[in-house]
């Protein structure tokens, strides 16, 4: 099972649809089968899930979808191309408690999570009806995360670090078997792919 949608409720179609897509959020969908139907599907850049609003495909009252999660491998980065895009994002925050963020704005210290630890920044915006989104820093997948028969990275910064840390594991496999081992790549693949199922790895 995989989230594949989630409906966003909006006031004007047309409005949250020049928003998205001056976001760079690929355009699916735009179709209306009457005055009372239309349907907008956006997908954000390397997202599995999709948005779709319009009009006759929910009741929910605009500005009522929060808490909305992107999660990106650099917030500082994605934060500066949320602000030359035009948005006003808040200012990069993490939480009081080190851990995920309070409701609305309660508990936020200003500025990345001192040790950038993975899950630990985040920075918060709205669309022009008010739903609230929260962009959320992942660099480390926790184990288990990933479906096991699948292991994928979400950017080149998430794949460097899962390659340090096989590295780092394939040195002390070396160390513990006293040889050096020419087909590192395949046990480096299989220590990526473990680590991210949540399977026993390698030694």
């Amino acid at each position: 099972m995989r989230l594949e949608v989630v409906v966003i409720p909006v006031s004007d179609v047309d409005r949250a649809k020049r928003f998205y897509g001056d976001l760079g959020w690929r355009l699916d969908a735009d179709f209306a089968t009457s005055g009372e139907f239309r349907v907008v599907q956006f997908t954000p850049p390397g997202s599995n899930c999709s948005i779709i609003f319009g009009k006759g495909i929910t009741s929910a009252v605009p500005a009522s979808a929060q808490g909305l999660q992107l999660a990106v491998s650099d917030i500082v980065a994605a934060h500066a191309g949320f602000v030359a895009h035009g948005v006003d994002v808040s200012e990069i925050f993490h939480d009081v408690g080190g851990v995920f963020h309070h409701a609305d704005t309660g508990g936020r210290v200003v500025g990345p999570d001192p040790q950038r630890r993975s899950y630990s920044s985040f920075a918060s915006f709205s669309d022009p009806d008010g739903n609230g989104w929260m962009l959320q820093e992942v660099t480390t997948r926790l184990p288990g995360r990933v479906d096991a028969n699948l292991t994928t990275f979400t950017s080149s910064v998430e794949l460097v670090s899962a390659l340090g840390r096989a590295a780092a594991a394939h040195g002390e496999h070396e160390k513990l078997t006293g040889e050096h081992d020419v087909n590192w790549p395949d046990w480096y693949a299989q220590y990526m792919v473990a680590e991210q199922a949540g399977k026993p790895l390698p030694v």
